[in-house]
């Protein structure tokens, strides 16, 4: 796991670590829930006594988990939602009964939150989509079906348009939630975004993390369908919870992305018998600002520009935790 053994961790732990490694919990709302969800666990089924201990153990939990997926920032963020709650509890003197509710209390306050962010996220984002309107999605998204289905529900005729979302397909997943939901879908190859957009009015789509300047990454093909709509001159919206927004993008650190195994793309067999062969499989590509319209948030409709804003009035305390990291870094190395 990339993560040297020195508690026992719960099984469930890291059942629901593997679960995100290996995709079988997907999208960046859903692992930032199993963390939280992780996290918890981790500090029900602690037997530890001494305080110290205690955080030293659930910060080994929390590397477990942050070893998993590079890219998604709901995941760390999960994670520093409640292990902010837990050092400031420590900080304050908390014994470790108090520490462990801090924990319990923390991630179920954040499986709540990020549960009805989805919801309002919805309520907001139909507002945008017109009777009449054709939608076209990418991968599986919960903040950009709310968007969809609310839209749906408020009677607005709507066409959906959903690509399968290769190599992983999780477009099938998205095509099942939108018709339990009452819509007909077309669903369609990646590749044939640019053909169909012509038909489209409005594009929506989820996102992994948002950058300080207003970038996107998301699944890959995000950014040529966003190229596309902007040739077409069709709205390209990003629905997107606060808290996949990254504070560490604020100081420059760059989003890492994820690069997956080969045989996700062709067949383990297949490479053995061309060894000359090189597969590329990213899991993600970024979208500049300049290609989308508007970030659907729980708060609000933002321009891409104003991400910054929200970074600053929500995540404050996270920058301020890594500038002192980096300039605790700077002093050690003049010394």
């Amino acid at each position: 796991m990339g993560v040297e053994r020195r508690f026992e961790v719960p099984s469930e732990v890291l059942k629901i670590a593997d679960d995100i490694r290996s995709m079988r919990v997907r999208g960046a709302g859903r692992i930032a829930r199993a963390a939280a969800r992780a996290l918890m666990i981790a500090a029900e089924k602690c037997s530890i006594s001494d305080r110290n201990e205690l955080m030293k153990y659930m910060e080994y939990c929390s590397n477990i988990l942050l070893s998993t997926r590079p890219t998604a920032v709901s995941l760390p963020n999960a994670i520093a939602y409640v292990m902010y709650r837990l050092k400031t509890a420590y900080e304050q003197g908390k014994s470790t009964s108090e520490l462990i509710d801090v924990v319990i209390k923390a991630a179920t306050e954040f499986i709540k939150y990020s549960e009805e962010a989805t919801k309002k996220i919805g309520e907001i984002g139909a507002k945008l989509i017109e009777d009449g309107d054709v939608v076209l999605t990418h991968c599986n998204s919960a903040a950009a079906v709310a968007v969809i289905v609310q839209a749906h529900r408020e009677g607005k005729r709507i066409g959906v348009y959903a690509t399968e979302t290769r190599p992983k397909f999780q477009g099938y997943i998205t095509t099942q939630w939108l018709i339990e939901a009452g819509l007909r879908v077309h669903l369609i190859p990646d590749s044939a975004v640019r053909y169909f957009m012509k038909k489209i009015t409005k594009v929506v789509v989820g996102a992994d993390t948002v950058a300080a300047n207003g970038a996107v990454i998301n699944k890959v093909g995000t950014s040529l369908i966003a190229l596309a709509a902007k040739e077409a001159g069709v709205p390209f919206y990003v629905a997107a919870e606060t808290y996949k927004f990254s504070p560490a993008t604020v100081t420059g650190e760059l989003v890492i992305i994820e690069e997956r195994d080969p045989t996700e793309v062709v067949p383990e067999d297949y490479l053995k018998r061309n060894p000359r062969i090189t597969v590329r499989n990213p899991s993600f590509d970024v979208t500049p600002p300049e290609y989308i319209t508007a970030i659907i948030t729980e708060y609000g409709v933002i321009p891409p520009q104003a991400a910054i804003l929200i970074l600053r009035e929500h995540y404050g305390w996270a920058i301020q935790e890594k500038v002192m990291k980096l300039s605790k870094e700077l002093e050690d190395d003049r010394e």
